[in-house]
């Protein structure tokens, strides 16, 4: 079973250049995590200020521990300093896949 994370989040547009660059440092921690095997922000192209978050897991036990770990603790308060707001993220539990 894979562990994906699906979601959304916003920053102000004021402070949008600066969490990118922050986001670049907890992208490539993340993905070197045990169990990660895909994470990812992606800028709206519609809505500034709005980003599309996805994350694939190899299981829940990675997914917690990625919380746990310095470079998530770091951004947590790295994103609120910035003004991070109206996060709306939700887990799934896939049971398969299939390249369309």
């Amino acid at each position: 079973m894979t562990i994906a994370v699906i979601g959304r989040f916003r920053f102000p547009v004021e402070t949008v250049e600066q969490a990118r660059l922050l986001m670049q440092d907890v992208i490539a921690a993340t993905l070197a995590e045990p169990g990660c095997r895909a994470y990812s922000y992606a800028q709206d192209v519609a809505e500034p200020g709005l980003f599309h978050v996805t994350e694939l897991w190899d299981s829940r036990e990675c997914l917690s521990a990625h919380f746990a770990t310095p470079h998530m603790q770091t951004w947590q308060h790295q994103r609120s300093a910035l003004g991070f707001f109206d996060r709306d993220i939700s887990l799934f539990e896939l049971e398969s896949e299939e390249k369309i």
